[in-house]
């Protein structure tokens, strides 16, 4: 049964509508239009999103591009007038790709396009030539028994969804590994190619040999498929001289605007700056890394100051183990013990494309409050909130009873560029990003500014 006090609240929220409403109508919904209008004819955030892909190119854990970007987006945010900025020191794993390659040796010569996955080790000096066995699965795997050893093993397992066909990446050199792989080789976790092989991190398990693991293309897993299956016998000489160096220091940076009734209540909203070694990292992350610091400065540059605190935070390290989220997660619970007063998580992390709203986890009560504040952005249909969302960042905050939200977009090209070098500055739509901006914007000072906290 339900508390008295939910009762009560409940009976107030449905009966006495017209508080939040009037607010919603007449003071918020002024300045959601201020907010919409300036997010969608200013240019500021798009400069400094390809000001940073350009100038310091991929961000990953452990090298200079990262840090040098972070000094970059800390001196910048202290001139942008935010009433605090700071950074949170975090120690982030140092995974080194250096140079390698994958060739097809027989039946025909062809160099293969191809990443090593994130923390793989490397092959032995010279490289590793072997035949290949391909399979579509781990059942498949299973089934082939002995003759995988001394094999090197090629997981073609067409894209169903990103949850389920990345199973083979992060899983596939243990399971290769324990039927006696010298190698495993996976088809790039992807919907759609052009020759663009996509990287990401993978795992190793304690008591199972740790063995080479790479991502080749679509095209070629494909034509190594059909070579197979015509019963040729086929040899690829792999050559990988990845190392992992010991843990480097990192940083996520931390702005803040401080609420002028309740600063002690958070709303945090945030996206993570670190990205692949590959790409600029466009949209994986430093589009929704951009597009939430400029929310909140929209609201510095329009007078704006919202009951609650609204503090931008971005992640380092997400890529390669959260390490960023979950450093920010241990420091509000245990040093600054603010965790019961984070009112509301936003991320944005599945690109800057055309907005639709955001993904909610949290109460009834909030759901309905958040819907409502959905309404002021119906100038630019990017309102909609819909049950279930989060984000990788965000989620330890969440499974401590944190709500948190997730921005949607139209996803239907993230995952042609997700993790490749093809995550640039090309493939952005202003009028797309900008909404991005606006929405964080208006849903992170409504929220922050309407007298009724949001329930959890």
């Amino acid at each position: 049964m339900r508390s008295f006090a939910t009762i009560l609240f409940l009976m107030t929220f449905l009966f006495q509508p017209t508080q939040a409403q009037s607010q919603l109508e007449t003071e918020h919904k002024e300045k959601a239009r201020a907010i919409i209008d300036k997010a969608m004819n200013s240019d500021l955030a798009l400069e400094r999103l390809t000001y940073m892909s350009d100038t310091f190119g991929p961000r990953f854990s452990g090298s200079e591009n990262l840090e040098k970007s972070i000094d970059w987006i800390v001196e910048t945010m202290k001139e942008d007038g935010f009433d605090r900025v700071w950074t949170q020191p975090v120690s982030v794993p140092n995974w080194k790709r250096n140079t390698e390659s994958a060739t097809l040796i027989s039946p025909r010569e062809r160099n293969l396009p191809m990443l090593g996955l994130g923390g793989s080790v490397g092959t032995p000096e010279g490289g590793i030539t072997a035949e290949v066995i391909v399979v579509k699965s781990f059942e498949e795997l299973e089934k082939a028994g002995d003759t995988v050893e001394g094999k090197i093993v090629l997981f073609n397992a067409e894209f169903t969804s990103y949850g389920r066909t990345v199973q083979y990446r992060l899983n596939g050199a243990i399971e290769a590994s324990k039927h006696g792989a010298v190698a495993s080789i996976i088809r790039s976790v992807t919907p759609y190619s052009m020759q663009t092989p996509h990287t990401g991190v993978m795992y190793y398990e304690d008591g199972v040999k740790k063995i080479p693991h790479a991502a080749i293309t679509v095209e070629d897993a494909m034509l190594i498929q059909r070579l197979y299956d015509r019963g040729d016998k086929i040899e690829i000489h792999l050559e990988m001289n990845a190392e992992t160096l010991p843990d480097a220091e990192s940083r996520n940076i931390i702005a803040e605007i401080e609420g002028s009734e309740y600063p002690e209540e958070i709303i945090v909203l945030g996206g993570h700056i670190d990205s692949w070694d590959v790409g600029e990292g466009v949209m994986d992350d430093g589009g929704g890394s951009i597009a939430s610091w400029e929310a909140a400065r929209l609201m510095i540059e329009l007078g704006i100051k919202p009951k609650r605190t609204i503090r931008v935070v971005l992640w380092t390290s997400e890529e390669v183990g959260i390490q960023g989220g979950n450093e920010y997660h241990r420091w509000v619970k245990e040093e600054e013990q603010s965790l019961d007063d984070h009112v509301l998580a936003m991320e944005s992390d599945a690109g800057v494309f055309d907005p639709y709203g955001f993904g909610f986890t949290g109460s009834d009560e909030a759901f309905e409050i958040l819907s409502e504040i959905g309404n002021l952005l119906k100038p630019i249909e990017s309102g909609e909130v819909t049950r279930g969302g989060g984000g990788a960042d965000i989620g330890p905050l969440m499974r401590d009873g944190v709500p948190g939200m997730g921005l949607v977009v139209d996803g239907s090209r993230y995952f042609w560029y997700h993790h490749t070098d093809a995550d640039t500055m090309d493939k952005l739509d202003e009028e797309d990003f900008n909404e991005c901006v606006a929405t964080m914007a208006v849903f992170a000072y409504a929220v922050a500014d309407i007298d009724t906290r949001l329930p959890r």
